[in-house]
């Protein structure tokens, strides 16, 4: 968003006009849409703003929940910006911490900071890019105990400072597309000056969930947090943050439920064994934080495959940290046996897992030309180093 642009979107007009159009609907037909508000006197640029920022808003629903509707965005900040359930656990950990008033430096659209002032700690928050610290001024004003400040990490007096929070921009933006930045020196404040606060103060910084695991720092708490299924950060915690004797962890949350598997270090993989009546998918933060083989150990299991994310077991357990297998057959592992095998059982809707192999299981899914009214599940994988095909059903999910 240009400057131009929110200074029209944040006069009276431009607010009325947004907070009075109709629930965003990607199915609505935009050029009538942009020819009623016209036709009420409205200028195309503010237009073209305001529909902008409803489209953001029903995006941000997701992250953000009914608090959406009265925030405003912009696109690489949505991108970026935490989880509303998440920014809760990270202000929450500083609050158990003793920290009173934190830092968030590099703030973007203010998600954290908004979850932290919610529970009453005080925030000054900053970001060097002046359309983001306006937006994230304007997403806090509901909190007295919040400042924003339009300046650069590096530049923000940290006196009487308890914490720093920080979320470095991974993402640009040009031309209106925005790009992730893979290469984590890159990232803006940059890591060693963001780990290099904890020489000063407790410091927690979130990073993407697939940054090299060598940027963190020794003594750190690393904890990969997954919300329903998909990994969406890894937080490094330092100093006060970080709780005694856990260097790694996976926080996993369902719906409203949260659950952790945590270790002082990364976790030894368990012993490979034969294919048991039971397969298992660890959750992708139990994966990323390399806590598998705690994962096996506590629930009698072992891993398929040396190197490969399946676990196994001849007993059924429920745990919020894997999706459960109960293992119906081994299939042909070469194409056309496994064709002949779901035709015989008339299978027309397959749901293809894998890992260890190279398929592509959409196009894998295409050449079996399947048929019939039956629906399955097939795991593409590896047992002790050879290729296997399993026929699976799903186990209730548990947590």
């Amino acid at each position: 968003m240009e400057r131009s642009e929110l200074v029209e979107l944040l006069s009276p007009e431009g607010l009325r006009l947004l907070d009075g159009l109709p629930e965003w609907d990607s199915k609505a037909d935009i050029v009538k849409t942009v020819a009623a508000l016209r036709r009420q006197g409205h200028p195309a640029s503010l237009v073209a703003t305001v529909l902008s920022q409803a489209k953001l808003r029903a995006k941000a629903a997701a992250k953000f929940g009914p608090f959406a509707a009265r925030m405003l965005f912009t696109e690489a900040g949505l991108e970026q910006a935490t989880r509303l359930q998440v920014a809760a656990l990270h202000a929450g950990r500083f609050s158990r911490a003793g920290v009173h008033h934190v830092a968030d430096l590099g703030c973007g659209i203010g998600g954290d900071a908004l979850a932290m002032a919610a529970i009453d700690l005080e925030v000054t928050a900053a970001d060097a890019d002046e359309v983001t610290a306006a937006i994230a001024a304007y997403n806090l004003t509901p909190f007295p105990h919040a400042r924003v400040l339009h300046e650069r990490a590096g530049d923000v007096a940290l006196g009487g400072v308890g914490g720093v929070w920080l979320d470095p921009a991974r993402r640009t933006t040009a031309g209106g597309t925005t790009t992730r930045i893979a290469d984590a020196s890159a990232y803006s404040p940059s890591l060693d000056f963001a780990f290099g606060l904890a020489d000063r103060l407790p410091v927690g910084v979130k990073l993407g969930p697939g940054t090299d695991r060598d940027v963190i720092p020794a003594g750190a708490e690393a904890q990969w947090v997954s919300v329903d299924g998909d990994v969406v950060e890894l937080g490094v915690w330092l100093g006060a943050l970080a709780r005694p004797g856990i260097g790694r962890s996976a926080l996993v949350i369902r719906g409203e439920l949260a659950h952790e598997l945590s270790a002082a270090a990364d976790s030894p993989d368990a012993p490979d064994g034969p294919l048991g009546d039971y397969l298992y998918e660890p959750d992708g933060a139990v994966i990323r934080a390399r806590l598998i083989g705690e994962l096996a150990r506590s629930n009698g299991a072992w891993m398929l495959s040396p190197g490969i994310a399946y676990l196994t077991a001849d007993t059924a357990f429920a745990s919020p940290f894997a999706r459960g297998f109960r293992v119906i057959e081994r299939l042909p592992a070469d194409e056309r046996g496994l064709r002949q095998a779901l035709h015989a059982r008339g299978v027309g809707a397959l749901e293809i897992k894998k890992r260890g192999v190279d398929v592509d299981p959409a196009a894998l899914r295409t050449r079996l030309k399947l048929k019939g009214s039956e629906r399955a599940t097939v795991v593409l994988t590896r047992e002790q180093g050879r290729h296997v095909t399993l026929l699976v059903e799903r186990l209730e999910t548990a947590g």
